[in-house]
């Protein structure tokens, strides 16, 4: 119904903006990710998602069309409503839960506040098709040494190291050397940390 907003940028924080459209001011809840896209300038631009409720209509805001896409995709999920949606994009960049979901990465989108393995395993189930399809990726992308990696994020987790940086550190190592073993993973990223 309403596909996007444009107008005079009144109250920006890292969950909601309001824009002034006319008179009107709109609250539009937005992703950090799309938070860390505004410019701190009057007028701005957002794509809009309209989410009619009985008790509410909630209007979400999105930086990049992309992003909104991705959004809308995940609300096909069953589980996964328009909070949980936007606690993703706000947790990860949209690039890597495509990414995620294209690999059958688990971990990735298990590693993200409010999601259970479950869940995980229904976003990639359902998605995995038309993300494949949609951004025209290959299969053939999926980390070869996924089990390596989660088993090194695992023990660094146990060593009680932040999940987060963890997985920052172990990426950059899975790059430089793909045939890496656990062992070597973790002692690598204990190095970094």
């Amino acid at each position: 119904m309403i596909a996007h907003l444009q107008g005079k940028l009144v109250e920006k924080n890292p969950t909601e903006v309001v824009i002034d459209c006319g008179g009107v001011g709109y609250q539009v809840n937005i992703s950090l990710h799309t938070f860390s896209l505004i410019p701190n300038v009057e007028n701005i631009k957002l794509y809009t998602h309209l989410q009619i409720k009985e008790d509410a209509h909630t209007l979400f805001g999105f930086a990049e069309k992309s992003e909104r896409e991705i959004f809308r995709m995940l609300l096909s999920v069953s589980g996964i409503g328009a909070n949980i949606a936007r606690t993703m994009l706000s947790s990860i960049e949209p690039r890597q839960i495509i990414n995620a979901i294209a690999s059958g990465d688990v971990g990735t989108i298990q590693s993200i506040k409010g999601i259970g393995n479950k869940t995980a395993q229904r976003v990639i189930l359902d998605l995995k098709e038309k993300v494949l399809k949609l951004y025209d990726l290959d299969e053939v992308s999926v980390v070869q040494n996924n089990t390596n990696r989660d088993e090194a994020l695992s023990a660094l987790e146990v060593l009680g190291f932040i999940r987060k940086t963890s997985e920052k550190v172990v990426e950059k190592i899975v790059k430089e050397d793909p045939e890496a073993t656990v062992e070597t993973i973790i002692k690598k990223a204990l190095k970094s940390l």
